[in-house]
């Protein structure tokens, strides 16, 4: 949201080596902005912002405005398209999936559907935008002195096929409690699996929205979050089907020489995989204390032409200029809420508002569908 799309695969760039089994490609990532993405993805930001603690007197404002479109990657924050809430207020979405994983920090959501949460800290937000749903995301400072307000999330956008880019608007939440967590034996390697069959032990996986295209298990669609402490060491196996694309991108800790299939990574890198073959990842004792933490992506590809114009994902170009016309005339079922930076009362804690209906972490057993 508000990048509006980046380069669409790591492959084509960087350098490669033919003699690595499972690595096709090693491409740097860029400083800000979208990372590359393999088809069935369209996009992928990672968001690392380190917001200060709530001195607004409980407005969960920060003490200076925004201006509207910060994306400045050198101060500590951004405010994104946020006035005093940093965050995106209310835009429109057609044709694809947001994806939101967060590890850290807070975010309040609000849509035309009625539908609302406030989640982090580890819970997953899955949306299909279909043929048209208004949200916004917002990041409200809830702690105050001496607590601030980190916030490290991935936003993932996952495109829909030509059939079902019209599908009804849809929505998910499933939290933290719910993600499955692989854990290795050492304790020094551990994946949290956001969508996908690996590394479940056995358990269960989140069932995305019924229209995705992670729904299908033929697709293989995975999204995978690793951590490797010094000394630590895991094989990720490979993929569940063929003729999956496969990227790994290596987002934390890359001064610490980490080793993917034997070569070392120095650098903040997306390495596109050749998902056939498992791919082993290890990280030397020597390195220190500090760990490394990678993102995982793969699918089947859709293989469908992509026309992208800001919030809308379509096949062609008529496509795109209806969904901008259905806009003008429907704004997607209008605007509910009473501001279009909606957040909530700051001492509300985490909550999913689907179909009218409240959820809070724990209220009700853990069956493995969507809200």
């Amino acid at each position: 949201d508000g990048y509006g799309g980046g380069p669409s695969a790591c492959c084509g760039r960087g350098r490669g080596d033919n003699k690595m089994a499972s690595i096709r490609n090693v491409a740097r990532l860029p400083t800000t902005g979208p990372f590359p993405t393999p088809d069935p993805f369209l996009f992928c930001v990672y968001h690392v912002d380190d917001y200060p603690a709530d001195e607004s007197g409980g407005k969960m404002q920060t003490v200076f405005p925004g201006n509207g479109a910060d994306f400045d990657p050198n101060p500590p924050y951004r405010m994104y398209h946020g006035d005093y809430i940093p965050g995106f207020p209310s835009h429109p979405h057609r044709g694809f999936e947001t994806i939101t994983a967060t590890t850290v920090g807070l975010i309040d959501h609000a849509d035309s559907a009625g539908n609302a949460g406030r989640y982090g800290d580890g819970d997953l937000q899955w949306m299909t935008a279909g043929k048209g749903i208004v949200h916004s995301e917002m990041f409200p400072l809830v702690h105050q002195a001496p607590r601030e307000n980190p916030l490290r999330l991935f936003q993932i956008w996952l495109n829909l096929p030509a059939r079902d880019k019209m599908a009804e608007p849809s929505f998910a939440m499933f939290w933290s409690e719910t993600v499955p967590v692989w854990t290795s034996g050492d304790g020094r390697a551990s994946v949290t699996a956001w969508a996908g069959d690996y590394f479940l032990g056995g358990g269960e996986q989140n069932r995305p929205p019924p229209d995705s295209w992670a729904a299908d298990s033929d697709n293989d669609v995975a999204v995978l979050h690793i951590k490797v402490q010094p000394g630590g060491q895991l094989e990720v196996p490979r993929s569940n089907e063929d003729g999956v694309n496969r990227a790994l991108y290596l987002i934390e800790g890359q001064s610490n020489g980490v080793l993917v299939d034997g070569k070392a990574m120095n650098e903040r890198v997306c390495i596109t995989l050749d998902a056939s073959k498992p791919v082993s990842i290890n990280l030397p004792e020597s390195t220190g204390s500090s760990q490394t933490e990678f993102l995982l992506m793969q699918g089947r590809p859709i293989g469908e032409p992509v026309a992208q114009h800001g919030p809308f994902v379509m096949n062609t170009q008529q496509e795109i200029h209806e969904a901008f016309l259905d806009y003008q005339r429907t704004r997607f079922g209008g605007w509910p809420w009473e501001r279009d930076d909606m957040v909530f009362d700051q001492g509300r804690g985490r909550f999913a508002l689907v179909g009218g209906k409240e959820i809070r972490p724990g209220e009700r057993k853990e069956n493995k569908e969507e809200l």
